[in-house]
Order: C-alpha cells, then sequence, then structure tokens
C-alpha cells in the first residue's frame, strides 16, 4: 500500500469515528470491533487460506514419504503424543 493510500484510509477512518462520535451506541459497537481486531493481529495462529492449505498439502506429502504418524486403534490422544515423543 502506498503512503497516498494509507493517507486516505486514515483520513476516511477518522472521518467515520468523527461522525459517529456523538453516537454512544454507534461508539460501543466500534470499540467492541476494534478490541476484536487487535485479538485477531495478535492470533499467531491465524492464517490465510491459502496458507492453511499449504500446511495440508505438506501434511499429505510427509505421510506419502512415511515421515506421519497416525493414532492406534483405541488409543487416546495423550497416549498418542507420548507415543510420539511429547511430554505431557
Amino acid at each position: 500500500m502506498t503512503a497516498a493510500q494509507l493517507n486516505a484510509m486514515n483520513t476516511q477512518l477518522w472521518q467515520g469515528i468523527g461522525t459517529i462520535a456523538d453516537s454512544e451506541p454507534l461508539m460501543k459497537r466500534l470499540t467492541k470491533y476494534v478490541a476484536k481486531l487487535v485479538k485477531e493481529k495478535n492470533d499467531p495462529t491465524l492464517m490465510t487460506k491459502e496458507e492453511f492449505f499449504a500446511k495440508i498439502d505438506e501434511a499429505e506429502r510427509q505421510i506419502a514419504r512415511g515421515e506421519g504418524h497416525a493414532m492406534l486403534p483405541g488409543e487416546d490422544l495423550s497416549n498418542f503424543l507420548r507415543r510420539v515423543g511429547y511430554d505431557i
């Protein structure tokens, strides 16, 4: 994004906030939405659709190479994780 585009977006945002600043219900909604966006930005597990499918593709390639792990019939998750080397 260019500096001009960023400046225009900032101007539009501040003008919009100024327009609704006298409405308590709208400001409450805006505050909640901003808090939600901040959480999203700080979420290390958040990924794009492309990143998600790339991870799946890589996992499938690992399984094809015999590098994957499978749960045994009747095995619970705790036992599986211990068997593959995790300390839980």
